[in-house]
């Protein structure tokens, strides 16, 4: 899908990235600039042929990738941040997640113990960035890429070093505006372990809800024309699993049950939204209920046992 900018000559094009052969599950955004192009999100290294058929298809070579915005560095997000400076871009970050592309090592290490042996075939090879080719931000900072100007502002709740990142009206989200299939009304929360935090993803929203946003482009997947539905359902979402919690955390359930209320949870959310069955897997590739379950444990642990 492509939009053009309102009264400006910007385009963004949606590259699917096709994440185990799964369609609308990972998506990284190219927007052209006079010398080359942006990428708001690169993926992980396991998907970088798609992608540069994407760029092929566009009449773009991956050296004419001249930067590569990042919303924060999970694996689905920017494990191909790496590889692309290879071929020349500079890679924009959080200052919480440099340390992470200079040195992926902590990163991998951690995923390790929650993917095991399904690294390799879920996330290809996370290359570190040179430290001349990290491009560090601050919130609110400008972003001047040749003739467009983003914006970075600090969204936390996901992952402590999360940016939405604004080009005019349209909010690349990440994952801070959750997770939504094209075509349908469903918001689904990634909630990883270790950084989920409800009251600061709550702040994140009120600091969306002040902008002027026309498009929002969520990485879990697509380009949306109804943000003020989209930032609404968001808090809906929020408040869902504020009220699950509250009431499953404290019978300390083993861990198969624990996980079967999870699923029967979100279960319910989607058929309450009309969702079809087809759209479970995509949500499921997107945003693994396994991960979020972890999340939550500690979460509640941190934050809440012992209140």
């Amino acid at each position: 899908m492509q939009i053009q900018l309102d009264s400006k000559d910007h385009s963004i094009y949606t590259l699917d990235l096709n994440f185990l052969g799964i369609e609308g599950a990972i998506a990284s955004y190219l927007i052209p600039h006079d010398r080359g192009a942006v990428l708001v999100e690169c993926g992980p290294g396991s998907t970088i042929p798609v992608l540069q058929t994407h760029l092929n298809s566009h009449g773009f070579d991956v050296s004419a990738i001249s930067d590569v915005l990042l919303t924060h560095i999970h694996l689905d997000h920017a494990g191909a941040s790496g590889w692309f400076a290879k071929q020349g871009a500079r890679i924009h970050v959080h200052p919480a997640g440099a340390p992470h592309l200079l040195n992926p090592q902590k990163l991998l290490s951690s995923a390790g113990r929650i993917y095991g042996d399904q690294m390799e075939l879920l996330w290809g090879e996370f290359l570190p960035v040179p430290e001349s080719q990290v491009v560090i931000h601050q919130d609110r900072e400008l972003i001047e890429i040749e003739n467009l100007t983003f914006r970075a502002l600090e969204t936390t709740g996901h992952a402590s070093h999360h940016f939405a990142y604004f080009l005019d009206g349209a909010c690349f989200s990440g994952d801070i505006g959750g997770v939504r299939m094209t075509g349908v009304r469903h918001i689904s929360l990634p909630m990883p372990p270790p950084e989920f935090h409800l009251g600061s993803w709550r702040h994140s929203l009120e600091i969306l809800r002040q902008e002027k946003i026309s498009h929002i482009l969520p990485t879990h997947f697509g380009i949306f024309t109804d943000p003020d539905w989209h930032l609404a359902a968001l808090d809906e979402a929020l408040d869902d699993i504020e009220n699950w919690m509250e009431e499953i955390m404290p019978k300390e359930l083993p861990l198969k049950e624990f996980k079967a209320e999870f699923l029967k949870w979100e279960s319910q959310r989607a058929q309450a939204d009309n969702i079809d069955p087809q759209f479970s897997n995509v949500y499921r590739t997107a945003n693994p209920p396994e991960i979020s379950i972890l999340g939550i444990q500690r979460y509640w642990r941190k934050f809440h046992q012992g209140e």
